[in-house]
């Protein structure tokens, strides 16, 4: 069984969909701290050849605050207004009539709870892509909570009886391989591979958010793009895997 755990984050990058593509069950780690100014709220969008950032608004959101426990402030001419830049910045991307409406059933979703609406859209693009992954809230199982970091992590892992746990490229310095070993569980790290495609005729803005993915690239593409990528052990990393 192969699981991955991240915190919920908002029309993620392409790396995000790839490891949530690559386990048997994702785990959306939603009774963890908010994070201001991270991903879980706001993302980047190609406009004028640049990566410039668009969010959803909340109401007090704190760092104090589990991720579960907050609510978006459902401003009607905000939505719009972040649906009217979606539909200027690409309205002449090869796949917009296909993917605006998509992106408008994310936008217009009238759940309240940041997880729930976050959730609805990994649904709908997940639907779109063929991500046939199991989607599991991190809350929604017994575990001991005053757990953290790692030793939560390999609770998830034998709650779910994980033998395998991937986690992305960024978080290799969090875990350790033997710890993992010690509970039978192998550890490894996505790292994707270098993906470009053609955005209008500027040079080309890496890691923005799946939207501008979508706009540009036919879904069957964009399953490609979800298989480019390389796992590594801890200790192929430290040979120079990475």
């Amino acid at each position: 069984m192969k699981i991955g755990v991240m915190q919920p984050y908002f029309v993620p990058y392409l790396g995000y969909w790839q490891l949530m593509n690559a386990v048997d069950k994702y785990v959306i780690f939603d009774d963890v701290n908010f994070i201001r100014k991270g991903w879980i709220n706001r993302n980047r969008i190609l406009i004028h050849g640049e990566a410039k950032y668009f969010h959803i608004p909340l109401l007090q959101a704190s760092q104090n605050k589990k991720i579960k426990e907050i609510e978006l402030a459902k401003d009607s001419s905000l939505l719009d207004k972040n649906l009217k830049t979606i539909e200027l910045a690409y309205k002449r991307a090869p796949y917009f009539d296909v993917i605006f409406p998509l992106i408008e059933q994310i936008i217009r979703c009238q759940e309240k709870n940041l997880v729930f609406f976050l959730t609805n859209s990994f649904y709908l693009i997940c639907r779109y892509l063929d991500i046939m992954t199991e989607l599991v809230f991190s809350s929604s199982l017994s575990k001991d909570n005053s757990l953290k970091g790692e030793k939560k992590i390999l609770s998830i892992c034998d709650i779910l009886n994980a033998t395998e746990y991937y986690n992305a490229i960024g978080g290799q310095e969090l875990y350790s391989s033997e710890n993992f070993e010690n509970n039978g569980i192998y550890l490894r790290f996505l790292k994707p591979e270098r993906i470009e495609y053609k955005q209008f005729s500027n040079a080309f803005q890496k890691d923005l958010s799946i939207i501008d993915v979508m706009m540009f690239n036919e879904k069957e593409k964009i399953k490609q793009f979800l298989l480019k990528y390389t796992l590594l052990s801890k200790q192929e990393r430290d040979k120079g895997g990475v």
